[in-house]
């Protein structure tokens, strides 16, 4: 075993993009390609993977492989456990949750960056909408921290934005990245709990400061030495502006789990992460230039 080390590698990851033309059935594929960086971490009685994929059309994704041994107490003979489930005889392990927050020193080609939240909304009915099935996205800009304090939204397809307004693309677009978040979860545990106290962070799944170099720790330096409101809660209550400038995106993902049966004697992996995806960086797809598996020619034109 490595101790604080790093796995650099590079593995397949299916398809990267297809097409077949029906008029003709000529078709054309590409296999995916993605740079990995992870380290693990033993923390009792968890493994915690932690992992980076670097793709070739520019996402970055993020994702936390979560295995181990779940924590256990006994119980009686017959006993139906209210916060808990039966995983082996007379043993029962906890409904439990798992944060974390990641910091995102965003530099979108240069550091004159702004955040915005993007929300998709049907639109009204009317002779703009015949047919009620319109729909578009709207973008909010977030000009100050208590306005960045956001929450994940599925249903109305909401990411985050950071975009660079003083860089253009070849299409006159500003470049920018999206936050994609991937699946997440609310705390459970009460506002006023000595965890929701010292670790803040779980309020919002989206933070925004402007960067500071003493600030790195979304609970603070000391989380576990202080009674409550350090690191993100207290940073963002000066409420400082975050428009064009150099900003830093605090992103709290959390695992909700109730075990099962099957997750004992040792927990099978479960995955949570989210994606750093380009939107307008690029003039055109950066994966055009890879070349077609081994033994495979192209038979469908793509346009240029």
């Amino acid at each position: 075993m490595m101790h604080n080390a790093i796995c650099i590698h590079e593995e397949d990851f299916g398809v990267l993009w297809k097409h077949k033309d029906w008029r003709t059935g000529a078709a054309a594929v590409r296999r995916s390609r993605r740079l990995v960086v992870s380290s693990i971490a033993t923390v009792g009685n968890y493994e915690y993977g932690f992992y980076w994929y670097f793709y070739q059309d520019g996402t970055i994704e993020s994702e936390v492989k979560l295995t181990g041994i779940v924590h256990t107490r006994g119980v009686e003979p017959g006993e139906d456990p209210v916060h808990g489930t039966i995983v082996a005889p007379l043993v029962s392990a906890p409904v439990h949750q798992h944060f974390f927050n990641v910091r995102l020193d965003m530099t979108v080609d240069g550091t004159e960056n702004s955040v915005y939240e993007i929300e998709t909304v049907a639109d009204e009915p009317g002779p703009a909408n015949p047919f009620d099935g319109a729909f578009h996205a709207e973008a909010t800009l977030l000009r100050t921290e208590l306005e960045a304090r956001r929450s994940v939204d599925p249903l109305a397809a909401r990411s985050w934005r950071v975009v660079n307004p003083t860089v253009r693309n070849g299409l006159g677009q500003p470049v920018a990245y999206d936050l994609v978040p991937g699946e997440n979860v609310r705390p459970f545990g009460a506002p006023g709990s000595s965890f929701r106290k010292r670790a803040g962070f779980v309020d919002h799944h989206l933070w925004v400061t402007p960067f500071a170099p003493g600030e790195r720790y979304a609970a603070g330096d000391y989380p576990n030495g202080h009674p409550g409101g350090a690191g993100l809660p207290a940073w963002t209550a000066a409420d400082r502006p975050i428009e064009a400038t150099d900003v830093v995106l605090w992103y709290t993902f959390g695992a909700h789990h109730v075990p099962r049966p099957e997750d004992w004697p040792v927990m099978p992996v479960v995955r949570i992460g989210f994606m750093l995806r380009p939107r307008g960086f690029f003039d055109r797809s950066p994966a055009l230039d890879v070349p077609p598996p081994a033994g495979h020619e192209d038979h469908c034109a793509i346009p240029d």
